[in-house]
């Protein structure tokens, strides 16, 4: 496994992240941050933190397991969170893009919650190959890589960075 950025690379790609919310959003406080369940989670709090820190604005940060609305794994006892999101624009946030499945659940998810004013989406990592029709409002990186390739975030251990494993022989 190689590491492809280190943290003052994903820090940086955050911080544009957030100054193109910043700029299509004019309303901070309509916004509801939602890090999808397990790697969006920290993505979205470095959002939050730089909103915080640009736009003195606290915008709230959801967890959102999404694992009830998955097309490919089996179902858990999931229960949403009580948040009502009618009327507010509400960013997923994620670590990496691929297939487009995570993000088509967690719309899912996010709809049975209420009726938002607008779904936008945040993603550090895009690889592509999609398989459903969806695309990221804001990408930290673009990253073409092969479809046995993996990428792997990290934000929060003591080795923070981005690594890309080859699966080499």
């Amino acid at each position: 496994m190689k590491q492809i950025f280190a943290i003052d690379d994903i820090h940086r790609m955050m911080r544009r992240i957030t100054f193109e919310i910043i700029e299509k959003n004019p309303t901070i406080p309509d916004l509801l941050l939602f890090g999808i369940v397990k790697k969006g989670v920290p993505i979205a709090k470095l959002i939050q933190d730089n909103l915080e820190r640009h736009e003195g604005v606290a915008v709230p940060l959801v967890a959102l397991d999404i694992s009830n609305y998955r097309d490919d794994a089996k179902r858990q006892s999931v229960v949403l969170p009580r948040i009502d999101v009618t009327g507010k624009v509400c960013i997923l946030v994620d670590d990496v893009l691929f297939t487009g499945r995570t993000i088509r659940a967690a719309m899912d998810a996010l709809i049975d919650m209420g009726r938002p004013a607008k779904i936008q989406f945040a993603v550090l990592i895009d690889r592509g190959h999609r398989e459903l029709p969806i695309r990221a409002d804001y990408v930290g990186k673009n990253l073409p890589t092969s479809r046995d390739e993996r990428i792997y975030v990290d934000v929060t251990s003591d080795h923070p960075g981005i690594y890309i494993d080859r699966n080499e022989g």
